[in-house]
């Protein structure tokens, strides 16, 4: 195991009717005027907007809206939440809904406490930021970890660019997670999600390091309490026990818990974004489509990683004597179950069947800054090698 240092100062606050809490607690972390960054009109229609309102309003603190933000969220939404927040000196930013309003949030946050550069600059790497203003999260959704975690994805619609940064300055103040909440959600987020939650753990699973039972073994829980935990909340959508475990798997996956002293892969990550960038594809259902073909690409630099996931994740028999098969069936596993809960194991089952070879090749190319980069942690890829995997996804 690597050395590391690990601290996540988000405070949790989780159970049912938790949202009517907000405002105490933005208060408690020192803000004084909020921007509220929600999404689409369900909030509105929920009467989660106006429950979060009337508690800033209870602690006397005024406040701004910011809604529309979308899945893969904007920069020109981003844009408008930095200069709105500019002008009615917002020192607060309340993220009401799943990760991509809490990324909005986070990406204004970087702007108002970093205003010597463009907020792009950062996402592209000719930037680095200092400090990030406070953010609280009112979570809708189980999936991308954003309220626990350091991570910010934005998209630019001027090349359909999908970027990330990573700072821990941008770790929420606060996550109100209400698991309620998310029972109204469709089927194919729900499901969409869950994948979400399995490829942040798997993503730090598939590691070369070695020695980090511990590590392992929570993995490998967590793994299988969310494929039994998405299937029981997509039979009955009012399971609040089974949106509970989602929940709280979610964050558990993307606040690096389960990354710590060792390396870290993040390839199908960076593929997927790809995806994402040029044809808005849900996240989770974007992974989904990708993963099996970068396993199967990758699988014999370290077969005893594939052969470990297929026995203690996806209850896959041994085989000894070929533990190539035994590894190949662990990937055709995981794909069952993506298919059995209504996600893609491919490109064609996502939606893009006519996707051409110069589109992959684009993709490849924007993944690796044109193929100046490596990606991946488990092994090295270039451009060449990306392109293989989405045609192989086809």
């Amino acid at each position: 195991m690597q050395n590391f240092e690990y601290c996540v100062p988000t405070k949790v606050v989780f159970g049912r009717d938790t949202e009517n809490r907000c405002g105490g607690l933005v208060r408690e972390c020192g803000g004084t005027r909020a921007l509220v960054v929600y999404g689409g009109g369900s909030a509105v229609r929920s009467g989660l907007l106006g429950r979060c309102t009337d508690s800033l309003k209870a602690e006397g603190i005024p406040y701004e809206l910011l809604g529309g933000v979308q899945p893969n969220p904007r920069l020109s939404r981003v844009r408008e939440g930095i200069a709105l927040a500019k002008e009615t000196g917002a020192d607060f930013l309340l993220a009401v809904g799943g990760g991509s309003v809490i990324d909005t949030a986070k990406a204004i946050g970087y702007a108002l406490a970093n205003p010597e550069f463009d907020i792009w600059d950062l996402f592209m790497g000719k930037a680095a930021a200092k400090a990030c203003a406070p953010v609280g999260a009112v979570l809708t959704i189980s999936a991308a970890g954003s309220e626990t975690s350091n991570s910010c994805v934005i998209t630019n619609e001027d090349g359909w660019l999908k970027k990330g940064v990573n700072y821990e300055c941008s770790r929420p103040r606060f996550a109100i997670m209400n698991p309620a909440l998310t029972c109204t959600l469709p089927p194919y987020q729900t499901a969409s999600g869950g994948v979400d939650i399995m490829m942040h753990t798997m993503e730090r699973y598939f590691s070369n390091t070695e020695h980090t039972e511990l590590l392992d073994r929570m993995s490998e829980g967590l793994l299988k309490t969310v494929m039994a935990n998405t299937k029981k909340a997509l039979a009955d959508p009012n399971d609040y026990d089974a949106r509970a475990e989602l929940m709280w798997a979610g964050s558990l996956s993307h606040n690096n818990l389960l990354g710590v002293g060792k390396a870290q892969d993040w390839a199908t990550h960076k593929i997927e974004h790809e995806l994402g960038g040029m044809f808005d594809v849900a996240h989770g259902a974007g992974l989904a489509a990708v993963w099996g073909s970068w396993a199967r690409y990758v699988m014999h630099f370290n077969l005893p990683r594939f052969t470990r996931f297929a026995v203690e994740v996806m209850g896959c028999a041994m085989n000894y004597a070929n533990p190539e098969e035994t590894a190949l069936a662990g990937v055709a596993a995981f794909e069952s179950f993506c298919r059995s809960i209504g996600m893609p194991s491919n490109l064609r089952e996502l939606g893009l069947g006519d996707i051409t070879g110069a589109q992959m090749h684009e993709m490849a190319v924007k993944c690796t800054q044109n193929d100046t980069l490596r990606i991946g942690g488990l092994v090295r890829l270039y451009a060449a090698d990306i392109e293989k995997i989405y045609a192989a996804a086809k």
